[in-house]
């Protein structure tokens, strides 16, 4: 799966670079978000045909919180140690954790509160995650456990990363990634600016 994942992305890359005329451009926003909605879809015929996954996260209670909390500290403190390697202000290094994987809205927030450099850091790494994500979750699924699947899509887990999560684990897992992409993306505007004014 990561091998077909990694050449659909190289294989997109090179036929928006060669072949797909710019003025298609403006739509693959539209098609890639029609897409993903297919995608989806189908990831929740197999959540629905399996009866008991609901009991089962019943079951877990106030456990399935633990997925989401671990991941938004897991970026967070990871993003700060990176900082230090990197002699970036650890606030903003945390900052740039917090994004986790959204992208479009953590640059926005740092645009906003004038970190223009630092945007386009938290674009940057939070794209990288994503796409690198999308390649090796079927791997850390295969090789690692299926929580630790889910980790690594952090915000993109309730989305782009949830289709792989899906195929590479169970429905269980795949509802768990579902929770845990929700709460960690609601997260992103509350933690972000609060880990930016520490230290500040």
């Amino acid at each position: 799966m990561s091998i077909k994942i990694f050449a659909s992305v190289i294989l997109g890359a090179l036929a928006g670079f060669f072949i797909v005329p710019v003025e298609i451009a403006g739509s693959l926003g539209m098609i890639a978000d029609i897409g993903l909605m297919v995608l989806l879809f189908f990831v929740g015929i197999d959540i629905g045909k399996q009866k008991d996954i609901l009991d089962t996260i019943k079951n877990m209670g106030m456990r399935i919180l633990l997925v989401p909390l671990f991941v938004i500290i897991g970026s967070v403190v990871g993003g700060m140690l990176a900082g230090i390697v990197l002699s970036i202000p650890i606030n903003e290094a945390g900052a740039l954790g917090s994004g986790l994987g959204w992208y479009t809205l953590s640059a926005t927030i740092l645009s906003r509160e004038g970190f223009i450099t630092l945007s386009a850091l938290a674009f940057l790494s939070n794209v990288f995650r994503e796409v690198i994500g999308l390649v090796i979750i079927p791997f850390i699924a295969k090789k690692l456990g299926y929580l630790e699947a889910v980790a690594v899509g952090g915000a993109t887990s309730m989305d782009t990363s949830l289709p792989v999560i899906a195929s590479s684990t169970d429905g269980e897992t795949a509802i768990i990634a579902f929770v845990s992409g929700v709460i960690c993306t609601s997260s992103v505007p509350i933690i972000l600016p609060i880990i930016l004014k520490i230290g500040a």
